[in-house]
């Protein structure tokens, strides 16, 4: 048994602060307890294994090698990579699944290993509780003449860009007419693999900061609208068309407007879902805490909304139910079955530079014409009493609202076009509290009266 206190054990992987709990030996037992897993499901015995460029990982990708090759799976590895590269890997090589060593958006210190499932897509919750009777059991490891084998493979980022330049609805010679100049910040990430070779085929003129792919981040790595001052400026003094900025990992893509500034990463769901309801319209699935310009988008486009829970797997399994024509986060991630289902910081910029070619529009004035909504963002005290009964106690509270119970509470009032979503937080003794109202004084206020109605 190895110690989890200082670890964050979730559906999808296990992360933590570098020497603050986590260590090679805990990433090397968590990697031999997936490929155990990994080669009982099979297909077959090969895991797929990648990284983004964090200082430590290194480090951790040959602990997690080792970890593999001593319960016999054979590891291909593609380096430094995004994860939804390391993602369509497992897809193109038929693997029994893989593993992503990277943190993905959280500060420097910190790494972590997800875990992908043979669909390349990330572990759901039944097959992450049955990953973790290996880690938590006797791990069956592999005599001498039975340890697996190691390769590397370095197509894996080139045949992810083929992909996306082989999207149906992306007119790349239509892009390419365009000759965009589009600033572009990699914070120093996984980017810096497939971003270039992208935006170089898609004939835009680049101004770049932050390409090194060393990880030594030189802002906080999640790229919301506060951590990009930087490429707000270089739009502004470069004089490009817009700014794309990632996260280390590369599945989440935030914008900024051709006048410097940072709309929101909400927005990329929403324009990409523009780019490809206009060609083939069809169900769109958001996550409960997403914005509800998502909802104008569908309105827009005469296609239903639905809503599944927080976190990718959740959405991308709802988007298979309900065969979604595209989906995603509000935080940047896009997910479309075209290419595959996880988000992709390099398919939903594909989709951005399409929408503008085709539309002549710039980006600020489609944003503008989808509407803006304030998000407030609150934590309370955990309630003594069980969260359902809180639950309960609210819906009562509230029964002109509509209800939805399937990740904590999320009540909405349409007419109004309001929303609140209360949840539990996974690392912390409180209850998140996010509503969203046409302007922020009415999005605090609301705020205010769910916290009042708390029991």
């Amino acid at each position: 048994m190895i110690d989890t206190s200082n670890l964050m054990v979730s559906v999808s992987g296990v992360r933590g602060r570098v020497a603050e709990g986590l260590t090679p030996e805990v990433i090397a037992r968590f990697a031999a307890a997936f490929g155990a897993y990994a080669i009982k499901r099979g297909p077959g015995k090969t895991v797929v294994l990648g990284r983004d460029s964090r200082v430590s990982g290194p480090m951790f990708a040959r602990a997690a090698t080792a970890g593999l090759q001593s319960v016999g799976c054979d590891v291909v590895d593609v380096g430094i990579a995004p994860t939804p590269t390391v993602q369509l890997a497992v897809e193109d090589l038929k693997a029994a699944g893989g593993l992503a060593v990277t943190a993905s958006h959280n500060p420097i210190e910190w790494n972590a290993l997800k875990f992908i499932g043979p669909t390349g897509m990330f572990l759901d919750a039944d097959e992450g509780a049955e990953m973790r009777a290996f880690l938590d059991g006797e791990i069956p490891r592999a005599i001498w003449s039975d340890l697996g084998g190691y390769s590397q493979d370095e197509g894996a980022v080139e045949r992810h860009l083929q992909r996306i330049l082989a999207i149906s609805f992306v007119d790349v010679e239509l892009i390419r007419s365009r000759n965009f100049h589009v600033a572009l910040d990699c914070v120093r990430g996984a980017g810096g693999r497939i971003f270039p070779q992208l935006l170089e085929a898609l004939g835009c003129r680049v101004s770049a900061i932050n390409m090194e792919t060393d990880g030594l981040f030189p802002r906080e790595p999640e790229p919301v609208a506060e951590n990009l001052g930087e490429l707000e400026a270089l739009v502004r003094s470069s004089g490009a068309d817009l700014g794309l900025a990632t996260d280390p990992d590369v599945d989440r893509l935030s914008l900024v407007s051709g006048e410097g500034s940072a709309i929101g990463e909400d927005y990329t769901l929403a324009l990409a879902s523009m780019l490809v309801l206009r060609h083939r319209p069809g169900p769109l699935v958001t996550n409960l805490s997403t914005s509800r310009v998502m909802d104008d988008v569908a309105e827009r486009a005469g296609v239903p909304i639905v809503r599944a829970a927080v976190g990718e797997i959740n959405v991308a399994r709802r988007m298979q139910a309900e065969n979604a024509t595209i989906g995603g986060e509000g935080n940047g991630g896009v997910i479309l079955p075209d290419v595959h289902l996880t988000r992709d910081a390099p398919v939903a910029a594909a989709l951005v530079l399409q929408l503008l070619a085709e539309t002549g529009k710039p980006l600020h004035q489609l944003a503008a014409e989808i509407g803006r909504y304030e998000i407030v963002k609150e934590k309370v005290p955990r309630p003594a009493q069980p969260l359902d009964a809180v639950y309960d106690a609210l819906a009562k509270h509230f029964p002109e609202a509509h209800a939805d119970r399937q990740d904590g509470l999320r009540l909405s009032w349409a007419a109004e076009k309001r929303w609140a979503h209360l949840r539990p937080s996974g690392t912390e003794p409180i209850v998140r509290i996010i509503c969203e109202a046409p302007t922020r004084a009415d999005a605090s206020a609301l705020v205010e009266t769910l916290r009042a109605a708390l029991p």
